[in-house]
């Protein structure tokens, strides 16, 4: 059957209903890729080298001949591969700029029986977009609080609600402090992590508020582009406070339960911050499970950063919200009721 070509606006439907290919190499695809594709290298990272230095030093012609010599051999294994894990028939795929790669993959298919729908200029015209989207401006409102007011329940719960979120950590897979990676899936590629928030973004509607959290540019080895953290910066900040001993119990809920040794490294990274004394104490208090003290420890320390972290936010742009003995169901009410506020309405507001 004959390959389709389509544009990125076609793609977006198609996407929903037909697997999708990535012909690009392993390291590639490891790097960046469109989310939920599925890889198929035409040529190995390996392979793409040599054809490469060919391709400086012969030209294109001697490059694609040692290309096909590379990967003719294994045609039958990529048809076979392609139709036992997706035996429908239909099949997306795309490479780099829609060039070779992806036109060789379409054409083993085809062959074979598939209908397929090859992505016009590739994967490149994919990024493009999304680095353009995470770099768009968003009506953003930040839920601010030192470590322990619960921002990230907070956050969920006003989902469940029919709110906009935008759950960055969740995005990179870290929680945003030394402890963030611990019982975590390895962080994207910040590339990566673009994709994944521009895909987030692209389902919410612009005119309406979204919710996040207040972070640091850094989120683990994720950093945030200067755009859409500037706007968070200048975006309303809602200031959650809360008692002491209502941040350490929720704290203790999340993390006394991990592996010691983890904890214990994080701590260690830590060092040259707490001073020896401080990180010597916290070390003891882990290894002995006293949880409360060990977070007390480290409290005096990311106190200190948030107040840091918050002085970036103008004050006029802060709203100090108290939710001492508020349960989640109320503080949530609270947060919605303030909202309204800022904004004057609860949906649309003005730019």
């Amino acid at each position: 059957m004959k390959e389709k070509l389509i544009s990125l606006e076609e793609f977006w439907s198609l996407r929903t209903q037909i697997p999708l290919i990535d012909a690009r190499s392993e390291g590639e695809f490891a790097q960046s890729h469109i989310p939920d594709a599925c890889n198929i290298p035409i040529l190995t990272n390996e392979e793409r080298i040599i054809v490469g230095t060919i391709y400086k030093e012969k030209g294109a012609i001697e490059a694609t001949l040692k290309g096909f010599e590379l990967v003719g051999p294994r045609f039958h294994e990529i048809q076979k591969s392609v139709l036992d894990k997706f035996p429908d028939g239909k099949i997306l795929v795309y490479c780099w700029r829609g060039g070779m790669r992806s036109q060789i993959l379409s054409w083993l298919l085809s062959m074979v029986g598939f209908e397929v729908y090859r992505l016009k200029a590739g994967y490149k015209t994919y990024r493009t977009f999304t680095f353009e989207q995470v770099r768009k401006n968003w009506n953003l409102l930040v839920l601010g609080g030192k470590t322990g007011v619960g921002k990230t329940r907070l956050l969920k719960e006003l989902e469940t609600r029919g709110e906009q979120i935008l759950d960055l950590e969740a995005l990179a897979n870290h929680k945003g402090s030394a402890f963030g990676a611990i019982g975590q899936a390895p962080q994207p590629s910040v590339e990566q992590f673009e994709n994944l928030m521009s895909e987030e973004l692209a389902k919410k509607d612009p005119e309406k508020i979204i919710w996040l959290e207040n972070e640091s540019r850094r989120i683990g080895k994720i950093v945030l582009n200067d755009h859409f953290f500037d706007q968070m910066a200048k975006s309303p900040l809602i200031d959650i406070r809360k008692p002491e001993a209502d941040r350490i119990q929720l704290i203790k809920e999340e993390y006394s339960h991990l592996p010691k040794e983890e904890l214990i490294a994080a701590v260690n990274r830590l060092k040259k911050k707490l001073g020896g004394l401080r990180t010597t104490n916290a070390i003891e208090d882990i290894l002995n499970d006293n949880h409360e003290s060990w977070i007390s420890n480290m409290l005096i320390y990311y106190d200190k950063t948030y107040q840091f972290d918050l002085e970036r936010h103008s004050s006029d742009t802060i709203e100090i919200l108290d939710l001492s003995n508020k349960d989640l169901n109320e503080s949530t009410e609270i947060l919605l009721k303030l909202k309204s506020i800022i904004h004057g309405k609860l949906t649309n507001p003005t730019h």
